[in-house]
């Protein structure tokens, strides 16, 4: 079936409850050989927020298959991303285990655990075809249904498909992978893009992103297709840009946290505004932003900062375009999503 795949230009509460139970492949025997080959004593572990609570549990399985001596430490910072890690926690271990994502920053400390989906995606798949239009679909995923993909694009090309796909960027692992603050690979000649994933959070700014192609959603977690619509969260983006026209007093945001720093574009709206100020934070938030004496905020840490939470701060936070927009440097019919890419 189809539906809107937005209710409202709001992104705090677009999280849909699970229909089918996941089982996770920890690669717990890859952890436990690198232990060993290492001689490590100290081992972190990083889950994304929506596995912390299985952390104990994991801890526990790689207790009972390594040594004694070796001390397990689970990372209670937060994260949301491959860009996100825990680096005091890293610099205090001896092999750091990221679990949840596909690597974005190489090193040899770093053992990355993408978690791949144990749910079936050719269901969705074949209801999603009463979508698409004509026989030419670039196809996209998230990391956690990059061990399908490519039965995934055999299976559209057995029903007649040319199925473009794409590795975008250095920040992205796989061909065909599509992260909430990068979607080059959608960048492929093919007018619409069939995204296979749950949420929608990559598949709206995937749209946005790329306005000119239709992005039809096969969520195979809840099974249910739905069409990508941005104009009410356009809308929004638009009211915070209007609210931000009069701002005086800038506080402009640079995150320290290890792979969403844009320092030199903070440093060029310093330059150029005397009533722009630059604060340094690792995790934004609103309640940290309270007591700044400021009239509009810049973001130019993570963009899903701004897309996702916007509504929750006290005054406009703006993307940097969207900041550009508001001075009158550009005008108001240029916003575009803000992604990042390239990598650290």
């Amino acid at each position: 079936m189809s539906q809107d795949a937005t209710s409202d230009g709001d992104l705090r509460n677009t999280g849909m409850s699970l229909k089918h139970d996941r089982e996770w492949d920890y690669e717990l025997e890859r952890i436990v050989e690198e232990v060993e080959d290492r001689d490590a004593k100290r081992v972190g572990l990083q889950f994304p927020e929506g596995l912390k609570r299985r952390g104990p549990a994991v801890a526990d399985d790689l207790r009972e298959r390594c040594d004694d001596d070796v001390t397990f430490m689970l990372s209670g910072q937060p994260c949301y991303g491959a860009c996100d890690l825990d680096t005091y926690l890293m610099r205090r271990t001896d092999v750091f285990v990221h679990f949840g994502h596909s690597p974005m920053k190489e090193s040899d400390k770093i053992i990355y655990v993408p978690l791949f989906s144990n749910v079936d995606p050719f269901p969705i798949l074949e209801d999603s075809l009463a979508e698409l239009d004509g026989d030419e679909v670039g196809l996209v995923t998230t990391a956690q249904h990059m061990n399908r993909f490519e039965d995934m694009c055999d299976w559209l090309e057995e029903r007649g498909y040319d199925v473009h796909t794409r590795r975008g960027d250095d920040r992205l692992t796989f061909e065909g992978q599509v992260l909430g603050c990068n979607y080059a690979s959608a960048d492929i000649d093919a007018d619409q893009v069939l995204y296979v994933g749950g949420g929608k959070f990559h598949p709206l700014g995937l749209a946005m992103e790329h306005p000119d192609k239709k992005v039809v959603i096969a969520d195979p977690v809840n099974n249910v297709v739905t069409i990508a619509d941005t104009e009410k969260f356009m809308k929004q983006r638009y009211a915070s840009v209007h609210k931000a026209m009069d701002a005086e007093k800038w506080g402009v945001i640079f995150c320290t946290k290890i792979g969403q720093g844009r320092m030199e574009i903070a440093e060029k709206i310093i330059e150029d505004n005397d009533n722009a100020y630059l604060i340094t934070m690792d995790e934004v938030t609103p309640d940290r932003l309270r007591n700044f004496d400021m009239d509009a905020f810049v973001n130019t840490g993570c963009p899903r900062i701004t897309t996702d939470d916007g509504p929750r701060f006290h005054k406009p936070m703006l993307t940097p375009q969207e900041y550009r927009i508001a001075v009158g440097d550009e005008p108001l019919d240029s916003l575009e999503f803000d992604t990042f890419h390239g990598t650290w």
